[in-house]
């Protein structure tokens, strides 16, 4: 029953995680510490072991939807690695203040940055790119052999990455909760190739905040086994629903499951 649990927890996270480019956190470290704290099916967890544990399960993640996209040609590894110069020393960073941070606190903090996670969501439809774009113009081309102009700033994109990166670290999240919008809003991507360049940053940065994660002991190896194949399994089926759902109603299931996670947090921590 355990690990069915465990399985299914796993499965909904890479999914979900990988349909929009959040990586899956966001639906595991809650559910780990709802699960732990407040039923007989796990035992007590902390968040630092929830968080530790959600980012090892990041990496899966990230691989898993990386291969996936890859295959529709929808990563654009250069900026990939450039956002992962900012994130990977933030999620480092991140993961190194999670562990003084107290377990009400974190209930708040985490409560209110999902708000605002779906806040974003809510209004990035409504808001048009700048008419004059930041950095210089790139040109990607897709799996129809689409051209698309990006326009990319190195500097701007490595700066917005660390504090990502911070956020990912510190809630075991991905990060790509708010580095999707910015590649949406600042760089003009297309959402398609936004997704899947965040869910190739989220694995790179993950294994970053993994290395943080295990030297402090975060990490329960049991969960991690339990949650990975369902993780796997997942992200390759949000790939894939990906390509196939309208993205507003992509972003209205996820918008509503993020109101109702954030304010349980919040009550919670209260």
């Amino acid at each position: 029953m355990l690990w069915l649990l465990l399985c299914i927890i796993g499965l909904l996270g890479g999914m979900l995680g990988s349909l929009v480019g959040l990586g899956g956190g966001i639906i595991i470290v809650p559910a780990l510490l709802y699960i732990g704290n407040y039923t007989s099916l796990l035992p007590p967890i902390t968040p630092q072991f929830a968080v530790g544990t959600s980012i090892i399960i990041l990496i899966v993640t990230g691989l898993s939807s990386t291969i996936a996209y890859m295959r529709q040609k929808a990563v654009y590894f250069k900026a990939g690695l450039i956002f992962f110069i900012g994130s990977g020393p933030g999620a480092y960073v991140g993961a190194l203040v999670n562990k003084a941070i107290e377990l009400n606190l974190f209930y708040i903090c985490f409560g209110l940055f999902i708000i605002l996670i779906s806040i974003l969501l809510s209004i990035q439809k409504y808001l048009e790119p700048k008419s004059k774009q930041l950095g210089s113009v790139q040109n990607f081309e897709d799996e129809h052999d689409v051209h698309h102009a990006l326009y990319f700033h190195p500097i701007l994109a490595v700066v917005i990455a660390f504090f990502v990166g911070i956020l990912s670290g510190l809630f075991g999240i991905g990060g790509g909760s708010l580095m999707v919008p910015a590649m949406l809003l600042l760089f003009r991507f297309p959402a398609s190739v936004a997704v899947a360049t965040s869910m190739f940053m989220v694995f790179l940065s993950s294994i970053i905040g993994s290395i943080a994660h295990i030297q402090l002991g975060n990490v329960e190896w049991p969960w991690v086994l339990g949650l990975a194949p369902g993780a796997w399994i997942g992200a390759k089926l949000g790939a894939y629903f990906n390509r196939r759902l309208k993205d507003g109603t992509i972003i209205l299931i996820l918008r509503l499951i993020l109101v109702v996670v954030g304010i349980r947090l919040i009550f919670q921590g209260v």
